[in-house]
C-alpha cells in the first residue's frame, strides 16, 4: 500500500511517500523552489516523491492532508467572537483567503492533484488528518520503540498546542491536550518577534542568542504572562499579547513590562535582547521538563517520542535527556509543519491496521534512514550538471575524494559537502553540509561572516564519530539528527578568566574555550549529531580521515546555504552557493572543486540575493 502525505499553506510545505509503512521520500517544497519555508502547494515535492516508486502517481493507494481546514477556521471564527470588536481588522483580512481559498481546501487540493496526473485526482483517494496527529505520528512510527509516550508542543494545529499521545504497538491515541490560544510555542515565537527576529523562521536564533545573556527576566514571564501548573499545563496571561485580535505577537502592556518597544531586526543587538532570550528560553525548559517528568510519572512509560516546533528547540531537548524521567527519547528531525506530511502518510498507512509494525517497520535505531530522504544524483547526471554551469572539476575515486576532502579540512579550508541524498527536515546532516576544521578559533565567525552571511552570534554544530562521542562530550547515546545539546568534556575545556567572563555577550566569541572551540558554545555546550557508518558510510569516512590527519573526529557541520536561502538541493545549486561565498573546496559526488580554478567571471553577488530570515 503506498500513502502520499501533504503539508502546505501555511508554512514549510512538503510531501512525503511511504509504501507499506516503510518510508520511500520526503522533500520541502523550498528545496526545489529555492523560497525559504515555501507555503505553496508541493508539486515539485510531490513530482520527486512519484518518482521514487515505479508505478508512478497510478500506484497511489491514499493521499493524507495534514489538517482539517474546517476546524482551523472554527478556530479562527470563535476566535473572532470571543475577542470581539477587538481583532476586526486581522479577521478582515483573513477572510478574503479563508472563503477564498481554504474553505474549500478539498477541491483545491484535487485540482492541483489532478494537474500532475488524473490518478491523483480521485476524490475516493483523498483524506484530511489532525495537525497535532499527524506530529504524533511522524514522530511515534518511524521511532524504535513498540511502546512510547508523543509529545507533540507548537503553536497551534486546529485548536491543539500541546498534546500528548500514547503509543501502543500499530495504536496511537491523544489523551490529553492544551489548546489555543494558550501556546508554548507562540510564547516563544512572541520573544523571538519582541527581540527583533522573524516568527516561525528566528526561534532558532533566540536560542542561539541565550547563553550570552542571564535569565534575569523569567520570574517575571512566570509572574505575568504565564502560568505554569506543577504537572507543566499551563495559561497565558492574554492581556499582553496580540495574536488573537492583532497583526503583532505582543502589545503595548508587553512592551512596558520589559522595558521598550519590539528590536528592530536592523537594531543592534544589546545585553536586555540576550537577557530576554536566556529568560524564555529558561522558562521553556522549565515548562517542558515538568511535563515530561508529570507524563511519565502518570503514564508509566519509558520511552518519549516529540514532535512539533518545540521540538527542535535541541537545549530543552538536552535537558529531558539528561533529567532521566524516560530512559530512552527520539525526536523526529522534521518537528515542524514539514514532518506533518510523513506524519499524515503514515496515519493513512496505520488507520485501521493491526500488527503492521511487528513485520519489519520497528527497527534501530529508527526508521529514518538517517533523515536522507531525498533527491540524490547519479556521477553522470552531476558532471553533466556542473559541465552545463561552467564549473571547472576533477573526477576522482572514492579513496581520494576522501583524502583530498580531509585535507582541505585539516588545512582550515571552507568545505562545501554535497553528497547522496538530500536531507529532510531543517538540518543540514552530512547530506548538504559546509564543513570546517573544529580546532580552529577563527572557523566560527569566518562561518557566519563570510561563508553563511548571518548574524556573528550564531553557534555551530559538531558532527562527531558515533563511537568517540562520549571521548569528546558530556553524551554517550544516538545524536543522528543534531537535535541534541551537551556540554564539551571538562577535559578538553580551557575555563574563562574572571575577566573574560565579564566581557560583553558576543565579545566572548574571541575567547579559546575548547580544544574545539569552533563548535564550543559561550556557555560549554555544543548541538551534537552523531555520524553513524551505517547511515552515511560517506561522511562517516570523511571523519575517520580528518581523524587521521588531526586526532581530531569531529568536524563542523552548517547547513550548505546563505542566511535566507533554503539548503541547497542540486549540484547547480551547490556550484552557485560555492561561487557566490568564500567556500574555498567543494566536493559533489566524486567531483572535486577549488575555487582557485573556477572563472573569475562566473563569481555571484550572493550577500543579497534572498530575503533575510
Amino acid at each position: 500500500m503506498r500513502v502520499l502525505g501533504l503539508s502546505a499553506f501555511y508554512h514549510d510545505s512538503a510531501a512525503a511517500l511511504v509504501e507499506d509503512g516503510r518510508i520511500l521520500a520526503a522533500a520541502q517544497e523550498e528545496r526545489f523552489t529555492r523560497k525559504k519555508h515555501d507555503p505553496a502547494f508541493p508539486r515539485n515535492a510531490i513530482d520527486y516523491c512519484l518518482s521514487q516508486t515505479p508505478s508512478g502517481a497510478a500506484g497511489i493507494d491514499r493521499i493524507v492532508f495534514y489538517e482539517k481546514p474546517f476546524v482551523k477556521f472554527e478556530r479562527l471564527l470563535e476566535t473572532y467572537l470571543a475577542f470581539a470588536p477587538q481583532g476586526f481588522a486581522s479577521f478582515r483580512k483573513a477572510m478574503p483567503l479563508w472563503i477564498g481559498e481554504k474553505l474549500f481546501q478539498r477541491d483545491l487540493l484535487l485540482r492541483e492533484l489532478k494537474a500532475i496526473d488524473p490518478a491523483l485526482g480521485d476524490r475516493k483517494k483523498l483524506g484530511f488528518g489532525e495537525h497535532h496527529y499527524s506530529h504524533a505520528a511522524s514522530a511515534y512510527y518511524p521511532s524504535p520503540f513498540t511502546s512510547a509516550l508523543v509529545l507533540t508542543m507548537d503553536g497551534v494545529g486546529e485548536w491543539a498546542t500541546t498534546t500528548a499521545a500514547l503509543g501502543r504497538g500499530d495504536d496511537l491515541e491523544i489523551i490529553k491536550e492544551i489548546r489555543f490560544p494558550h501556546s508554548l510555542g507562540l510564547l516563544y515565537s512572541a520573544f523571538t518577534y519582541y527581540t527583533g527576529f522573524k516568527v516561525n523562521s528566528g526561534e532558532y536564533k533566540v536560542m542561539g542568542l541565550a547563553p550570552y545573556g542571564t535569565p534575569k527576566y523569567a520570574q517575571t514571564i512566570l509572574e505575568h504572562l504565564i502560568d505554569v501548573k506543577a504537572d507543566g499545563s499551563f495559561r497565558l496571561n492574554m492581556d499582553y499579547f496580540s495574536y488573537c485580535t492583532g497583526l503583532t505577537m505582543t502589545d503595548a502592556r508587553f512592551d512596558a513590562l520589559f522595558g521598550g518597544p519590539p528590536r528592530r531586526p536592523d537594531e543592534r543587538l544589546e545585553q536586555r535582547h540576550m537577557d530576554l532570550a536566556a529568560s524564555i528560553q529558561a522558562v521553556t525548559e522549565d515548562v517542558v521538563l515538568r511535563l515530561t517528568r508529570a507524563l511519565a510519572a502518570e503514564t508509566g512509560e519509558k520511552n518519549l517520542c516529540l514532535a512539533g516546533g518545540v521540538a527542535l528547540n535541541c537545549v530543552a531537548n538536552g535537558k529531558v535527556l539528561r533529567d532521566g524521567a524516560f530512559e530512552r527519547i527520539f525526536i523526529q528531525p522534521a518537528s515542524g509543519d514539514a514532518g506533518g506530511a510523513l506524519g499524515a502518510a503514515l496515519t493513512g498507512y496505520y488507520d485501521g491496521r493491526r500488527d503492521a509494525r511487528k513485520k519489519s517497520i520497528v527497527q534501530e535505531p529508527d526508521a529514518m534512514q538517517g533523515s536522507y530522504l531525498g533527491p540524490s544524483y547519479a556521477q553522470a547526471d552531476i558532471e553533466e550538471r556542473l559541465e552545463k554551469a561552467g564549473a571547472k572539476f576533477h573526477v576522482v575515486d572514492d579513496a581520494a575524494l576522501i583524502s583530498e576532502t580531509a585535507a582541505a579540512l585539516a588545512a582550515g579550508q571552507a568545505v562545501g559537502w554535497h553528497q547522496g541524498r538530500m536531507e529532510f527536515g531543517p538540518r543540514a546532516l552530512g547530506g548538504r553540509s559546509i564543513l570546517g576544521d573544529p580546532r580552529s578559533p577563527t572557523m566560527q565567525k569566518v562561518l557566519n561572516l563570510k561563508v553563511k552571511y548571518r548574524e556573528s552570534f550564531r553557534p555551530f554544530a559538531p558532527s562527531v564519530l558515533r563511537e568517540k562521542v562520549a571521548d569528546w562530550f558530556d553524551l554517550d547515546t544516538d545524536s543522528p539528527y543534531m537535535l541534541l545539546v551537551a556540554d564539551v568534556k571538562d577535559s578538553r575545556c580551557r575555563k574563562m578568566s574572571a575577566e573574560e567572563q565579564q566581557l560583553f555577550g558576543i565579545d566572548k566569541l574571541n575567547v579559546l574555550r575548547s580544544e574545539i572551540p569552533a563548535v564550543t558554545h559561550v556557555d560549554y555546550s555544543a548541538r551534537i549529531q552523531t555520524v553513524h557508518k551505517e547511515t552515511n558510510p560517506r561522511y562517516h569516512a570523511l571523519i575517520e580521515a580528518f581523524a587521521g590527519l588531526t586526532g581530531c573526529p569531529v568536524v563542523v557541520n552548517t547547513s550548505f546555504n546563505v542566511r535566507g536561502e533554503p539548503i541547497v538541493a542540486t549540484p547547480e545549486d551547490a556550484f552557485a552557493c560555492f561561487m557566490g561565498t568564500e567556500i574555498e573546496f567543494l566536493a559533489v559526488g566524486n567531483c572535486i572543486l577549488r575555487k582557485d580554478e573556477q572563472n573569475p567571471a562566473l563569481k555571484r553577488d550572493y550577500k543579497d540575493a534572498f530575503e533575510l530570515d
